[in-house]
């Protein structure tokens, strides 16, 4: 019986390994195309009451810190293991592109990813007293970024719709319940006004100096800190949701996602043997929300530093493409997977682009620009009220040339009889 157990789990574990092989190489990864934010940095600015003004912070307002520096090198050491196999182990030019917003914090933390990424070995050792070799990180100036820095700007389609978002119901009630909170935090940090949308500075800079262990003013408390932390979250969703979201995503985080599917659409489409494996992206926590808003994924938190979102491209065993999504937001836990709403964990990637099409501008400048209706409205509005002052003006003229008329002529009569006689 002892022999028969043993032959009949020898023939499970045949068919286990029949079955379980074909599967183990069905799935081949083909394209990685990765959205990271920056590292931990420095405070953008600060508010006139603060005792720690830009003097306190080493590089000033604004700049990646040695944890940012770490947090970036840790994340990169992650990829490296993540995709043992699929990269090369040494650095190979033609297998990754890297492209970064231009702020010292982004290109910084694209260098210290890619130091974790790939540290040189073999030939690629320059300076044995150092595990690093340079790697190209490409960037446009921020006034021509038209692809990470977001929200972008020159948009008066956009702008109308923050406005129309600042009459929502949710908007309104959120503002009226928070008023005396707000007008507490404007007394207490000396600024003239502090609404929902700019609340977000004053939590940043004292997170900032609250992780970097600087002393807190006495009333930032944990309740209020807490508070502080839900209205800076919804100041995201209220930049690139609440209302509208898929509008207001055809003018942001569209654009983005609309080249990240465009990369993996010609992936898709190329050899095996292509070089280019990987596109990496280092930008901001409004890069990252603007993406996962456009994807409909986004979790109503702010992005925190190196979280980075993954989207995978796979080939199938029947010669289909797959998109798989993953969202790495804790430095101690696995990449979580990311559903595209209406589509499974390994999306075909015709569905994956179908169900995204709606989010996906065919020209973003010229939606940016108002409707030819509001224009029209806008062009009658202004020739009425020309026609209005036009005849105004016609109206004060004739009433002018009427009293002239009807006035006598002074002394003008008297002159004329006086020469007549003479």
């Amino acid at each position: 019986m002892g022999a028969g157990f043993v032959r009949k789990l020898m023939f499970a574990l045949f068919l286990c390994s029949a079955f379980v092989a074909p599967c183990a190489e069905s799935r081949q990864l083909r394209f990685v195309s990765l959205l990271y934010r920056h590292g931990d940095r420095s405070p953008i600015k600060s508010f006139p009451t603060d005792p720690h003004q830009e003097s306190a912070w080493p590089q000033g307002f604004g700049q990646l810190t040695q944890e940012g520096m770490r947090q970036h090198f840790e994340l990169g050491q992650t990829l490296r293991k993540r995709y043992q196999g699929f990269l090369s182990e040494q650095y190979q030019r033609q297998e990754i592109f890297v492209r970064s917003t231009d702020y010292d914090r982004t290109l910084m933390s694209a260098e210290a990813n890619l130091a974790g990424l790939f540290p040189p070995n073999g030939s690629q050792v320059f300076n044995s007293n150092i595990s690093w070799q340079p790697i190209p990180v490409h960037t446009v100036q921020e006034s021509e970024d038209r692809l990470l820095s977001f929200p972008l700007p020159n948009c008066p389609r956009y702008d109308l719709l923050i406005n129309e978002t600042e009459k929502t119901e949710e908007y309104v009630n959120l503002t009226t319940n928070n008023k005396k909170f707000l007008e507490m935090v404007a007394n207490k940090t000396g600024l003239n006004d502090v609404s929902l949308e700019s609340v977000w500075s004053v939590h940043d800079t004292l997170f900032c100096e609250q992780v970097h262990g600087m002393k807190m003013p006495d009333w930032v408390t944990t309740e209020v800190m807490q508070k502080l932390k839900i209205l800076k979250d919804f100041s995201f969703s209220f930049m690139f949701g609440i209302y509208k979201r898929e509008e207001k995503a055809r003018l942001q985080g569209g654009v983005l996602l609309g080249h990240i599917l465009k990369n993996i659409s010609e992936a898709a489409n190329a050899s095996a043997s292509d070089a280019l494996k990987m596109i990496m992206y280092s930008a901001h926590d409004t890069t990252v929300v603007a993406l996962q808003m456009a994807l409909d994924v986004y979790n109503g938190k702010q992005a925190p530093y190196a979280s980075c979102h993954i989207f995978e491209l796979y080939k199938e065993d029947n010669g289909t493409f797959t998109v798989a999504m993953y969202y790495r937001n804790e430095s101690d836990h696995e990449p979580y997977p990311l559903k595209l709403p209406n589509c499974v964990q390994f999306c075909p990637l015709q569905d994956f682009i179908h169900l995204t099409k709606s989010v996906i501008p065919m020209d973003q400048e010229k939606e940016c620009q108002l409707s030819s209706s509001l224009q029209d409205t806008e062009v009658i509005v202004g020739l009425t009220v020309c026609g209005c002052l036009l005849f105004l003006l016609i109206l004060l003229l004739l009433t002018v040339l009427c009293r002239q008329k009807s006035n006598p002529n002074g002394y003008r009569h008297v002159l004329s009889d006086s020469e007549d006689h003479s």
